[in-house]
């Protein structure tokens, strides 16, 4: 995501502005990230983010995710993990391919460009991504499609 000339990522400040924060299902969280973060890592290095992941003692058992980074990683992201959580197979599909690809390689900015984000009825109940009051900065689901 950088070339020659261009700043890391990390240096710029509007990278760590308005983050993205939302929960997860614990289920979906070990599957994203792996038993013990086990992908964290990569997921983090290929995507150009850093996440944290808190779980909350809740009777669901959920996990905030707090992830900070370029808005298209952040955004790239978000519809992977509303992919995976979604009811529709296809979706799932394209979840699963997306968890692939951002575990084996860096993204390019033509996939980033190329995201499309999961309308949040189609999220099934056990795996829903909820939101906390949406994305920071974006008050309503229609500014998600930035």
């Amino acid at each position: 995501m950088s070339t020659l000339g261009q700043k890391a990522w990390w240096t710029l400040p509007e990278n760590f502005q308005s983050p993205l924060v939302f929960y997860m299902e614990e289920d979906l969280e070990k599957h994203v990230f792996g038993q013990g973060d086990k992908y964290l890592r990569s997921i983090e290095l290929h995507s150009h983010t850093l996440i944290q992941l808190e779980p909350w003692f809740t009777a669901t058992g959920q996990t905030r995710v707090i992830v900070v980074g370029p808005p298209r990683a952040r955004k790239w992201l978000l519809s992977m993990i509303r992919s995976l959580g979604s009811r529709d197979w296809c979706y799932q599909n394209q979840g699963l391919e997306m968890l692939w690809r951002v575990r084996s390689q860096p993204l390019t900015s033509q996939e980033l460009i190329a995201t499309t984000i999961v309308e949040s009825d189609t999220l099934g109940l056990s795996l829903a991504v909820r939101m906390s009051g949406g994305i920071s900065g974006f008050p309503s689901p229609i500014a998600w499609l930035f």
